[in-house]
């Protein structure tokens, strides 16, 4: 039998060892591609080198936003069983590619959110070149251990530490907008605590006005439509902010040829048109699920699963939106660095704006899908079922969160963070739990566990003390022998009392309804994401340097 299992054991380590090598060949292939690609397209042209190998370094980055990123969307969906892995992985990369291809924009700022002044540079285009590379290897390798770690963390303050510190390293203290780094630092506060907040005050709403009454079925038929009205009108509003900023114009004018009514055309959709056409949607969402639930009334049982039921399908349209406006924003910290790397280059001038190419476009778009393909599924994991256990109710309040606390903070100019709205609304809905289950009784218990093993070692330690000094006596009487072996007996009961204690400790913990070691690796990683990627990144520029002098 145990041959046996040893056999199993091993035929199942040469199948995952064969998964992983199938896994980085494929993206060793993807990165080949595109240094071939960038070679034919641009040989000849002087530090056509440097573009190639910069754009092998947007595809690893893309990747790596695939990879950790885009769990925050899709993952509280799996974390439900509202999506299955699969399913979430096929929505995320459509949704993702097609919002970085439709909504990503032609145009995009170099360095994100103005963290360095390039006029620093003055006409050192190399000096460029190479810290932009720099900054986007180095954030990449941060992304990379992060995903490893099981850590989901912000993929625009690791493109943020990788250009600060870039920069620092080509042009002194002096070229860092500390303004901006202030803010950015701040929103490691700001986005979980705003997240965490306004995902547990759902939660806690579809408890008290659903799950606590007595016919949860007539009491969802009130209040389902409500909240998935307001959750249409949130990622419309969403979406149209955050998702369709660079494509605005061009929409605006489509609209206005073929529409009755004429939309004011500006740059950027402002809030009052998102918001106003966010409630014209969600006035027709409202009316089509009071239908909908109306002919399902009599076939659901009045439980918490029938209401679970209720919030799957816009668990999922939120997911897909979610992915959509990430794709749309989140594809620039891997090709911003690289449009400017290409502008540059092709120009031979160093500008904050630029035109992007459309194959600087698609290998950030294509990049996130097959990082998210290959490498997703770690970190989708970690956030659905990882930190807090989640069902459609709960992770519908996380997709509410994500949504609202964006919409708020862009009205107010608070600096958010996606990923850390998404993580603090699990957070918010793990620790509402708690408290309404009142597991503070399981925190007191988890305590007097430890006591009890900091006693009982203190214990073991005495008797071995004492078992030391007998040992060491020359000459021993027969109650020394006899003190000697009722202590090895006592010795080894305090050793499986400890072993007992720990195992109550363990299941105790498990019973804790946010995990505190999941929090703390997070927080952890937060923490140091920024300055991180900033001594990554000027350790690349000094080698580059080094090599290139």
């Amino acid at each position: 039998m145990e041959i046996k299992n040893i056999y199993q054991i091993e035929k199942r380590a040469i199948r995952k060892s064969h998964l992983e090598l199938a896994r980085i060949g494929f993206a060793l292939f993807f990165l080949v591609g595109i240094l071939a690609f960038s070679f034919t397209t641009s040989g000849g042209m002087p530090n056509s080198v440097f573009l190639a190998i910069a754009a092998v370094f947007g595809g690893y980055m893309a990747m790596n936003i695939g990879a950790n990123d885009v769990a925050n969307n899709v993952g509280p969906a799996v974390g439900s069983r509202a999506l299955t892995m699969n399913g979430a992985i096929i929505i995320a990369i459509i949704f993702e590619a097609g919002g970085a291809f439709i909504a990503g924009g032609d145009v995009v700022s170099t360095i994100k959110k103005g963290i360095i002044d390039i006029n620093d540079f003055g006409d050192d285009i190399n000096g460029f070149l190479w810290a932009m590379m720099s900054a986007l290897l180095a954030a990449a390798l941060w992304l990379n251990l992060a995903t490893m770690a099981k850590a989901p963390v912000s993929t625009t303050h690791s493109i943020v530490g990788g250009v600060m510190g870039a920069g620092i390293a080509a042009a002194g203290f002096a070229i860092v907008d500390w303004g901006t780094i202030g803010s950015i630092a701040s929103s490691w506060v700001i986005s979980p605590i705003a997240g965490g907040i306004i995902a547990a005050a759902f939660l806690f709403s579809i408890k008290k006005t659903i799950i606590f009454k007595d016919d949860k079925i007539r009491a969802s038929y009130r209040i389902v439509p409500i909240h998935v009205a307001i959750m249409s009108w949130a990622f419309v509003t969403y979406l149209i902010i955050k998702g369709l900023t660079n494509v605005w114009a061009s929409l605006v004018g489509i609209i206005n040829d073929n529409m009755f009514f004429t939309i004011e055309v500006t740059k950027k959709p402002t809030f009052t048109i998102a918001a106003t056409i966010g409630v014209i949607v969600a006035v027709f969402v409202y009316f089509g699920i009071k239908r909908s639930l109306k002919a399902k009334l009599n076939k659901l049982e009045n439980n918490r699963a029938s209401v679970n039921v209720l919030f799957t399908v816009p668990l999922i349209f939120a997911a897909a939106l979610l992915s959509f406006a990430h794709g749309a924003n989140d594809v620039a910290n891997a090709i911003g660095p690289l449009a400017a790397i290409n502008d540059a280059v092709m120009s031979g001038n160093i500008s904050d704006e630029t035109d992007i190419p459309m194959w600087v476009m698609a290998v950030g778009a294509v990049g996130i899908a097959i990082g998210l393909a290959l490498y997703g599924p770690r970190l989708i994991k970690t956030v659905g079922s990882e930190i807090t256990e989640l069902d459609q109710m709960r992770a519908f309040s996380v997709a509410m969160a994500a949504a609202i606390t964006v919409i708020i903070a862009s009205q107010l100019g608070l600096p958010v963070s996606s990923t850390h709205i998404a993580i603090g609304g699990i957070f918010g809905v793990g620790f509402l739990r708690e408290w309404l289950d009142s597991t503070t009784s399981i925190e007191y218990e988890i305590e007097q566990d430890k006591a009890e093993i900091r006693d009982e070692k203190k214990r073991l330690q005495a008797l071995k003390h004492k078992l030391n000094k007998l040992e060491r006596k020359k000459y021993r009487s027969d109650q020394d022998h006899e003190n000697i072996s009722t202590m090895y007996q006592e010795i080894d009961k305090e050793i499986d009392t400890i072993k007992k204690a720990k195992k109550i400790l363990k299941k105790d913990k498990k019973n804790l309804y946010v995990k505190r070691d999941a929090m703390k690796k997070i927080i952890t990683a937060w923490v140091i994401t920024v300055p991180a990627s900033a001594v990554l990144a000027g350790g690349m520029f000094y080698m580059i340097e080094s090599i290139m002098a």
